[in-house]
């Protein structure tokens, strides 16, 4: 189930969006970025849309993901976590 971000108090939001950008440890880009950088850029995505919070009752996880992945079904970016 998607979660509106707007309803996740803005401590919290910050909280699972630095353990996203965090999780796997490594970034690959061809830029190094700042964690502030980092955070602002997934909180964009979440204010546009592209990125969203999806609960997932089953494992009660609460994870970021790209729309179109929930949209193509991929759960198993959100139950794997």
């Amino acid at each position: 189930m998607i979660v509106p971000h707007e309803q996740i108090s803005p401590a919290a939001l910050r909280g699972l969006i630095e353990e996203f950008i965090t999780r796997e440890g490594t970034d690959y880009g061809s830029e190094e970025m700042t964690l502030a950088a980092k955070v602002e850029q997934v909180a964009s995505q979440l204010a546009s849309g592209e990125v969203v919070v999806v609960y997932d009752a089953a494992s009660e996880t609460v994870n970021l993901m790209p729309r179109r992945d929930w949209e193509a079904g991929d759960w198993a970016q959100v139950t794997d976590s």
